[in-house]
């Protein structure tokens, strides 16, 4: 450690320190800061899982100390400094938005929380516990300690079923043989409060639509018992009224395809699929809208039904808001059955929508320069759910360079159509029942751009995508594109760009492959949904496949030669990638959280092809990625641009078909919406088969092999994270410690002055 840094490092810790004392010289005298609680617990040798209990009671203690950053207080701080005479407007606007009142030994009322604690206790099996509690107090500090004698937990010995009336009682019996209690089972309130909800559930699935689970009541006898043993009974309160016990059938579905908010009682019915469709003029044409209703006319009413239906309709993309109503027959309703009507109100989104983006684009290359993109849409098309997107863009870089790159620019425009169908377009049927959790969809889309970059060339490329798109559960979701083209034509190259891809074959080779035909199969499964969750995992793995089927077509031109469709070069490779997530939180409200991704991708050519296109290859760096080296600017291998003549820097990147990425983050919470991390990132790209135009003193500095853990660009830093509702704003100072482009022995390096501001919108893992 250099002595520059051991200065700041004296200077920040004397900064605290000085920092902590100024709190104390504001605290009144005659008051103590309260600086928290502890629990002591004293139990029964019985008594298992003391420590889950503590946390349990921690969870109770009030009031909370003032909070803490680092070791300290800024909004104590705060609110002290803007006690003083004519606060500053600064201190003013400081302290409203960190300032915290001061918490003191005097707000703490031991004996309310004495109750609470022995309460807890008892809903827990701990019934006759003791609490006591006592100061810790210092010259301008206190502390309190809660001792607790906790005895052993009264236990369960039989549990049965009451008395219930018809027809509920048989429904209820089936569900307390399935219940989760048994012998020996502590005494737990909560436990009592989650069965009763699951009973509850469970038949409202089977049709009880006026159930309650306040109606039932579970009782406790331990009359018979002197060894802290009781019998449980499950029993219905008093005056429940008589249509809570009998089940409910849906007699009418009313579905209002254009719903809005006026009179439709002139509208005409119009009956499918034992359904009544009431809409005027026609909006959604009843045979495709009836595949997303899962509720059926004589069927048993079922939230888990409603549920399903909400779901499938919200995701036609059609509509804003889904809105199921039942209304009970009160002329039906008999001493065993009810029943329902069934409304269900569907208000669309506007038909037309128009969408206009600017961004201003920089990359590390010194290219910047504006984009603007245009979106048409036109929801529900053909009376389908249909929804058409034409979107159109142009983009202008220039790199604010000197010397022989200056003047160097960038043009590019482009326009693409997307149709989306909310079902399935196949040339032969496939059953609705086996998508049971959602339709897939069926996206087409055509596009084509065009790129001219100054003094170089003009590349036109074509792209065309049909193919499915669905979720199968809540956390999985696949994607499958059995026709995926792309097509891209060179011209009007200049003699500079010629003498780059004469010193490059790779290069070459990679511009040559003009199309790309073959199938993409995706699967991601995504347990980050439950938001809730300790362990939250994360997979993504996609498969590539190009030139399968259209080489049975293809025909060799010339002996030795590649095959060509139509008269194009085509490529051949299998490309295959995995992208595992794990998150680990903690914290009272798991607000702390270790993320951690590993990245492994692997591309194959074969046949036609000797390289893979240059639009399908991997690179690293940037702030998706290995946030310390600049975006695609990491490897391949222990490659260097300085020592290659045909790498000016300007156009191409730095790429391979081998890349492996490990990331690692601890995210933090800072004050309200600001969030903090701090990470270390490793990756790389390589080559399979080595490049000539990366070879240095004859070795292949891109190809892979079994010293590729020494070729990882490693780098650490520190984040800053604007979190509001989910919309992430982040900003990432990271720095090299290891970099694979430097000779051996000289690799390790940590380059603290020489950082990398990454800015992005999201996580990046």
């Amino acid at each position: 450690m250099n002595k520059t840094l051991k200065h700041s490092l004296y200077l920040f810790l004397f900064g605290i320190v000085l920092y902590s004392c100024s709190i104390k010289t504001y605290i009144p005298e005659g008051k103590r800061l309260y600086t928290g609680a502890t629990i002591k617990i004293d139990a029964d040798h019985s008594v298992q899982d003391v420590d889950l209990l503590k946390a349990e009671l921690e969870t109770v203690l009030r009031p909370q100390p003032n909070s803490k950053v680092l070791g300290m207080q800024p909004g104590l701080y705060f609110y002290y400094k803007n006690q003083k005479e004519n606060p500053s407007f600064i201190n003013r606007w400081l302290y409203k938005k960190l300032g915290e009142k001061p918490v003191y030994q005097s707000d703490v009322e031991t004996f309310e929380v004495e109750d609470i604690l022995r309460n807890r206790l008892e809903n827990n099996g701990f019934f006759y516990s003791s609490a006591s509690s006592s100061f810790d107090e210092k010259e301008q500090e206190a502390s309190v300690t809660y001792n607790l004698k906790v005895p052993a937990a009264y236990k369960m010995e039989r549990f049965q079923l009451d008395s219930i009336p018809s027809p509920l009682y048989d429904y209820v019996k089936e569900e307390t043989d399935n219940s989760p209690f048994s012998k020996n089972m502590r005494f737990d309130l909560s436990n009592l409060k989650l069965e009763r909800q699951r009973i509850d559930a469970e038949l409202k699935s089977k049709g009880f639509y006026n159930l309650n689970p306040d109606f039932f009541i579970f009782e406790a006898d331990t009359n018979q018992y002197n060894n802290k043993r009781f019998d449980l009974f499950l029993n219905l309160k008093a005056q429940v009224p008589d249509k809570a016990i009998v089940p409910y059938i849906v007699q009418k579905i009313n579905v209002f395809p254009d719903h809005e908010l006026k009179d439709t009682s002139a509208l005409e019915p119009k009956r499918f699929n034992n359904k009544n469709y009431l809409q005027n003029p026609l909006y959604f044409k009843p045979k495709h809208l009836d595949k997303f209703i899962t509720i059926e006319e004589g069927d048993y009413y079922s939230p888990q039904t409603s549920k399903n239906t909400s779901r499938r309709l919200s995701t036609i993309g059609a509509y804003k808001y889904i809105n199921i109503e039942y209304k009970e027959i009160d002329s039906s309703l008999t001493d065993s059955l009810g029943a329902l009507e069934a409304n269900i109100y569907l208000s669309p989104l506007t038909k037309r929508a128009f969408r206009a983006e600017l961004q201003a684009v920089t990359k590390s290359n010194n290219f910047a320069g504006p984009n603007l993109a245009f979106t048409y849409s036109n929801r529900n098309l053909f009376n389908g759910g249909e929804t058409l997107n034409i979107s159109t863009n142009i983009g202008y870089e220039t790199q604010i360079a000197s010397g022989e790159n200056a003047g160097l620019s960038s043009l590019e425009y482009g326009l693409k159509g997307e149709l989306i169908f909310p079902r399935v377009i196949s040339p032969f049927k496939i059953d609705d029942d086996f998508f049971e959790y959602s339709i897939p969809k069926t996206i087409t889309s055509l596009g084509v751009s065009f790129l001219q970059r100054s003094q170089l060339y003009t590349l036109t490329t074509g792209s065309a995508r049909f193919g499915y798109l669905w979720n199968a559960n809540r956390y999985i979701t696949y994607e499958v594109n059995p026709i995926s083209v792309d097509y891209t034509s060179l011209n009007k190259t200049s003699d500079e760009f010629e003498t780059i891809l004469d010193e490059n074959p790779f290069l070459r080779r990679s511009f040559e492959q003009q199309f790309i035909s073959g199938i993409t199969v995706s699967f991601t499964y995504n347990g980050m949904v439950d938001a809730n969750k300790s362990k939250q995992f994360f997979l993504n793995s996609t498969l590539d496949l190009a030139g399968n089927s259209i080489g049975l077509l293809g025909k060799e031109d010339e002996t030795g030669e590649p095959k060509s469709f139509l008269g194009l070069e085509y490529a051949q490779y299998a490309k295959a990638d995995v992208d595992a997530r794990l998150h680990l939180n903690f914290g009272k409200n798991k607000d702390h959280t270790i993320a951690t991704r590993l990245f492994a991708g692997y591309g194959l050519p074969y046949g036609n092809s000797e390289v893979i296109p240059f639009v399908k290859q991997y690179f690293s760096g940037g702030p998706y990625s290995v946030r310390a080296f600049r975006i695609r600017s990491l490897g391949p291998g222990t490659f260097s641009g300085d020592d290659n003549s045909s790498s000016d820097g300007s156009f191409f990147d730095q790429t391979g078909n081998i890349r492996l990425e490990a990331n690692v983050e601890y995210r933090f919470p800072i004050y309200s919406f600001f969030k903090g991390a701090l990470f270390v990132d490793a990756g790389n790209v390589w080559n399979s088969k080595g490049n000539p135009a990366f070879e240095v003193d004859g070795v292949a500095t891109d190809k892979f092999s079994s010293d590729f853990i020494r070729e990882l660009g490693i780098g650490t830093g520190f984040g800053l994270r604007i979190d509001v509702q989910g919309f992430v704003i982040r900003f990432d100072l990271a720095a090299p410690f290891h970099d694979p482009s430097l000779p051996e022995g000289e690799r390790f390096d940590f380059r603290f002055d020489e950082p990398v501001l990454n800015f992005a919108i999201g996580y990046s893992f």
